[in-house]
């Protein structure tokens, strides 16, 4: 049996397409609902989360 190798914390670029499109809409939508999570309850991590769904909203911008 031979041993296999991997990088801890290597990342696997995402593939283009509607998989890609489906995975950000998804990031999006769960850093909206945090970020209102977090405004309810007047956390400092609202504006967190929004920066996230902004870097977000551009990608999917820039997608199509």
């Amino acid at each position: 049996m031979e041993n296999q190798y991997c990088k801890v914390g290597s990342i696997n670029p995402i593939r283009s397409g509607s998989q890609e499109l489906h995975l950000l809409r998804h990031q999006l939508q769960h850093f909206n609902q945090k970020a209102m999570e977090a405004a309810q309850k007047n956390s400092s991590l609202k504006d967190f989360f929004e920066r996230k769904a902004e870097k977000i909203q551009k990608m999917l911008q820039q997608s199509l």
